[in-house]
């Protein structure tokens, strides 16, 4: 079997070291890894396969000999680092926002669009959607391929891991201060997490969308690879640690009954079924949570308007949505290699 110089961009942030993780878990075949990080993390060192290896420091390091490097950074990083990587002859699989919407660079969901990654490699680069529109996305490939989709009505409840570590710090301060009676502390965000709900997340645009809703309008078409699905959204944080959920209403060309979307989400790999809200069977993102699919279930048909269907997704973002998806790109990667 041929095996990979697999250097990871971003070790030490919650999803580099979901990475790390997940390449060991699923016996990725690196040869040599090389794990890279900020000058912060000089002199640290990660474990993998047992082994201590030294971080070495973005910027100081080089990737000549580097077959695959995974971004885990900010879109900052993988701006400047992703064309040199790519230049050196490595092939890029970034998490960040950086080139999703660029039309030379792939946007990949392995179960939904495999062959892309084949097709569209000009610039050695790859793009890994944004985490919501990965879990979101899921579920309307089905639909789309049988009665194809023509609108999609989102509104997403956001873990606060996906705004970073220190909001996860923060919710955890805000729960202790609430249950001793003393005001929330709020670092990271304008208002507190614990006991509340925020509606929005990222930056305000000119039409009073969120980047992060936009991204889901974008991206969901790109990946889908019709343009003509009308898609709006409404992203939302919840004080949750870690999962992603999205409610959907997804509106079809040709109508699709409860049992046939079932058999749809059954068939299709990375979706889990968890439908039986009388026995209070349904996707949560506390279960949820470590778990490599995505998980529908709440599905049911539309009673104010025809062709029309609900349903509830949950998926942990830092997995599927954002560090398994990119290794699953490059397993894509290593097959075609072997």
């Amino acid at each position: 079997m041929k095996t990979f110089n697999v250097a990871l961009v971003g070790v030490t942030g919650a999803v580099g070291k979901e990475m790390l993780s997940i390449l060991e878990e699923r016996n990725f075949p690196v040869e040599k890894l090389i794990p890279l990080a900020s000058a912060r993390s000089r002199g640290k060192t990660v474990v993998f396969r047992d082994k201590k290896i030294p971080i070495q420091v973005l910027g100081e390091a080089h990737f000549s000999g580097i077959d695959i490097v995974l971004m885990s950074a900010g879109a900052g990083v993988s701006r400047e680092y992703a064309p040199q990587a790519a230049e050196a002859g490595c092939l890029v699989i970034d998490n960040s926002s950086a080139f999703r919407l660029e039309e030379d660079i792939p946007l990949v969901v392995p179960e939904i669009n495999p062959q892309a990654v084949y097709r569209d490699r000009v610039r050695n680069i790859i793009a890994n959607p944004n985490c919501t529109t990965i879990i979101s996305v899921l579920p309307l490939k089905p639909l789309h391929d049988h009665a194809q989709v023509t609108r999609v009505i989102a509104a997403s409840y956001q873990a606060v891991s996906g705004a970073g570590a220190q909001a996860m710090r923060d919710l955890e301060n805000q729960v202790c201060n609430y249950v001793e009676k003393k005001e929330p502390i709020t670092q990271n965000s304008s208002h507190p997490f614990a006991f509340n709900l925020i509606p929005r997340i990222d930056k305000v645009l000119d039409n009073l969308y969120t980047r992060e809703e936009m991204k889901l309008v974008w991206e969901t078409r790109k990946i889908l690879g019709d343009d003509s699905i009308r898609v709006t959204a409404t992203c939302v944080r919840v004080p949750v640690f870690r999962s992603h959920s999205v409610a959907m209403t997804v509106e079809t060309q040709h109508p699709v009954s409860r049992d046939t979307a079932l058999k749809l989400f059954k068939g299709f790999p990375g979706l889990t079924v968890e439908d039986d809200p009388l026995n209070d069977i349904y996707p949560m993102p506390l279960y949820a949570s470590g778990q490599d699919s995505c998980f529908v279930g709440r599905i049911r048909e539309d009673i104010s308007a025809p062709n029309s269907i609900h349903m509830w997704v949950v998926g942990d973002q830092l997995r599927k949505g954002a560090a398994l998806n990119a290794v699953q790109i490059a397993e894509l990667v290593a097959a075609e290699a072997q």
